[in-house]
């Protein structure tokens, strides 16, 4: 493979962190989030504990949501950041058994455009259908 074959990495994202008020606002989120998680965990625990079966399911349900509190916050502090490919992925193909059933799709396709071009929008108030048959008697 010579040099103008050579594929060059995917330059980092630009996107920046988040930092400031921004930032401040975020982290007061997660704590009343994670506050509120806590208070329901063991407001659901003591019910729970009381007799009430179906506290139970509450009382696995608001660590879930904390963790999930977690981690928007990190992507959203964080800017969303992925791990990027080093190159892009290759582009999409038909494989060859099938290449036909997409020409035919294809072909169905524009003919369905073409009619669609056809008709008209009045004509369905005077009764008329696109293919020029008459409901109104």
């Amino acid at each position: 493979m010579d040099s103008s074959e050579s594929r060059d990495p995917v330059p980092a994202p630009t996107v920046a962190r988040v930092t400031g008020a921004e930032a401040m606002k975020l982290h007061l989120t997660l704590a009343g989030g994670l506050g509120l998680c806590i208070a329901g965990f063991y407001f659901e625990l003591n019910r729970a504990i009381g007799g009430n079966e179906l506290s139970w399911a509450y009382v696995f349900e608001w660590p879930l949501f904390a963790v999930f509190a977690v981690y928007m916050w990190w992507n959203l502090l964080h800017g969303n950041r992925r791990r990027r490919q080093r190159h892009p992925p290759a582009p999409l193909r038909v494989a060859p058994e099938h290449v036909g059933m997409l020409k035919a799709w294809q072909e169905h396709q524009r003919q369905l455009a073409a009619a669609e071009t056809e008709f008209q929008p009045g004509a369905a108030e005077s009764g008329s259908t696109p293919g020029g048959q008459n409901l109104t008697g």
